[in-house]
Parts: structure tokens; C-alpha cells; sequence
């Protein structure tokens, strides 16, 4: 959103899910808790764990765009292009697209680029694909031109994208 995308971000699954103490312990919330109780709630369980894994403040960012996470699902709202970045995800998003009523039948790119989820790939993930949003609005003709953008992406990249076309 700082270059000037209109970015909205989404959960897919039926709960929150934060990294815990441990892999088997995630910290599982509904999609009615807000960051703040979130934030507030793992600092009580433990500070220093959820600070020092950056948890705490990955929250206080989300907490000052929007009150609590959304579930992609839930929302009804038309997009020009999807972006995800685990092909489970990408997965859940086509299906749900492909499984609703198309209103307005205009195209939605839904695209994967898988990123691994940590701090470090999180970074590097957010330049390559906002390297990659800036690029396709300078296409002339998205529709014909972006499965070459996205060959001449993975190239560059070493990283294997998914790309399908559905319909609002």
C-alpha cells in the first residue's frame, strides 16, 4: 500500500492461527477477536517469546490497519487480482471463487508465488511481489501479456508461480 496499491489482506481458514510456544501449540483465534485482544492475550501467556518471534509485532501493525483479521470467504467484494502465497491458500481461494455466483463476470487473476513463513522470506516475498503489481500495471494488455510477465518472474526469481483465471 505504500507504492500506491489498493491491498487488502485475508485469512482462508475457519480460525486464526498464530505460531505458539511449540509447532503442535498454535495460538487459535475466531475471526470476531481483535488484534488488540489478540495482542493482548499473548502478551499475558508470554512476552518474550511473542516479542522476541516478532508476533507482537506483526499484531500492532495489523492492529493500526484494521480492527481484526478478515476471512476471504466472508467477503463479497470484486478484485482485479488475487494474491497468494502458500498453494493451499491459492487452492481455497479459486475454489471459493469458482464456487460463487458470478455477478459482474469481469476477471480476477488469482496468482501464487509460495513464501515461507518467516519474518526474512515474508520481506523478500513483499518486494517480489510488489515488483511484480508494478509490472503488471504497466502492461498494456494484462489479459495477453501476463503469463509471459510471469515466465520472465520466475526466471529472475527461481520461484515457480501458479496463475488461473476466474470470474466475479
Amino acid at each position: 500500500s505504500k507504492r500506491g496499491f489498493s491491498v487488502r489482506s485475508f485469512g482462508t481458514g475457519t480460525h486464526v492461527k498464530l505460531p505458539g510456544p511449540a509447532p503442535d501449540k498454535p495460538n487459535v483465534y475466531d475471526f470476531k477477536t481483535t488484534y488488540d485482544q489478540m495482542y493482548n492475550d499473548l502478551l499475558r501467556k508470554d512476552k518474550e517469546l511473542y516479542t522476541q518471534n516478532g508476533i507482537l509485532h506483526m499484531l500492532d501493525r495489523n492492529k493500526r490497519i484494521k480492527p481484526r483479521p478478515e476471512r476471504f470467504q466472508n467477503c463479497k467484494d470484486v478484485f482485479d487480482l488475487i494474491l497468494t502465497c502458500e498453494e493451499r491458500v491459492y487452492d481455497q481461494v479459486v475454489e471459493d471463487l469458482n464456487s460463487r455466483e458470478q455477478e459482474t463476470c469481469q476477471p480476477v487473476h488469482v496468482i501464487n508465488v509460495d513464501i515461507q513463513d518467516n519474518h526474512e522470506e515474508a520481506t523478500l516475498g513483499a518486494f517480489l511481489i510488489c515488483e511484480l503489481c508494478q509490472c503488471i500495471q504497466h502492461t498494456e494488455d494484462m489479459e495477453n501479456e501476463i503469463d509471459e510477465l510471469l515466465q520472465e518472474f520466475e526466471e529472475k526469481s527461481g520461484r515457480t508461480f501458479l496463475h488461473t483465471v476466474c470470474f466475479n
